[in-house]
């Protein structure tokens, strides 16, 4: 299976994965981690969290639909043992993509002047083994390269072996000037057997920049009489733009982003406004301490910040990083 999948703050995923076996149960089991992918994907997890998540579910799906499970028939037909998967995310705006892989074959990285490279990534054991952990490798990308992400079946053929494939993959991409569809026609026409014996996954992304005239951010002081400076910053930036008319709604969303970071956050605050199809505002600081909506009752003095934030905004949410985290709002751009 594959998806390319939209995160917030203008990232997004890709991910490839291929399960082992044949037949009805793989396909049910493909269709479940397709599945699951996407919701891990809504939780903003890192790439070696959602593998580990992805492991977890191949290991119950073995253990309650094998032959001795819950959901066996005890008759001994083989299980789905495990699958690959390579889930990588790339950020437009920092040009960073950060991966990681369950046994899954490396992905190849096609510099603008058409250079090829296999990216060296931890491997991973495949999903389905239980108990080892995943890594993750990051590197920047230079705008218009291009990822190309595949399963074994493309490299690996019964009368080819997985060295000459990869060797043939590498002249197949070495190319400038070529879109993502011309990449893929190429690739399959240099690769693909007459008689394939597996299945066969490819994408090719071509990364973009989101440049600097779409983005603004500020250093916010952990002082709430820092807060209307940093408005008005924003609310220029705004003007300068031209939208003017998502002020009012930025203002507000801003204000209680950075209010309650300031309360009850600890370290740096860092604010960040990115002009795409929507205007998206960020709010990071150095606490893992998510924020919950609640709904305050008529008595209380505080409480309905994230309420606003919630009925002003298209979607928000938080996302973890390695320092702390980041909350953020999308804004519909009038």
């Amino acid at each position: 299976w594959f998806d390319v999948i939209p995160l917030p703050g203008v990232r997004v995923a890709l991910v490839v994965g291929d399960v082992v076996g044949h037949g009805l149960h793989a396909a049910a089991t493909m269709g479940r981690l397709r599945t699951a992918v996407h919701n891990f994907s809504t939780l903003d997890l890192p790439p070696d969290e959602i593998l580990s998540h992805l492991d977890d579910l191949i290991a119950r799906i073995d253990q309650d639909e094998g032959p001795g499970g819950p959901d066996g028939d005890g008759s001994g037909s083989e299980g789905i043992t495990g699958a690959t998967c390579l889930y990588a995310i790339y950020d437009p705006v920092t040009r960073r993509c950060t991966v990681a892989r369950a046994g899954h074959p490396p992905p190849a990285l096609v510099r603008p002047d058409g250079s090829v490279e296999f990216l060296d990534l931890p491997a991973g054991p495949p999903l389905g083994l239980g108990g080892l952990p995943f890594e993750t490798a990051e590197m920047q990308l230079a705008e218009g390269s291009h990822l190309v992400l595949y399963t074994d079946g493309l490299i690996e053929d019964r009368r080819r072996e997985i060295d000459t494939g990869l060797e043939m993959l590498r002249n197949a991409l070495s190319h400038t000037g070529r879109t993502p569809e011309e990449i893929c026609t190429e690739v399959l026409d240099a690769l693909l057997p007459s008689n394939p014996s597996d299945d066969i996954a490819l994408i090719a992304a071509r990364t973009r920049v989101v440049g600097g005239d779409r983005v603004a951010s500020w250093d916010v002081p952990s002082d709430p009489a820092a807060v209307a400076g940093v408005r008005a910053e924003v609310m220029r930036k705004l003007a300068e733009w031209g939208l003017d008319e998502a002020s009012f709604t930025a203002e507000l969303v801003l204000s209680e982003l950075i209010t309650n970071a300031i309360r009850y956050a600890t370290g740096p605050i860092r604010m960040q406004l990115l002009r795409d199809k929507a205007l998206i505002c960020e709010v990071s600081d150095t606490s893992s301490t998510s924020p919950h909506l609640r709904y305050a009752a008529t008595t209380d003095e505080g409480g309905r910040g994230l309420f606003l934030v919630a009925q002003f905004a298209e979607r928000w949410g938080t996302r973890y990083t390695s320092d702390g985290k980041v909350i953020w709002a999308e804004l519909a751009i009038p």
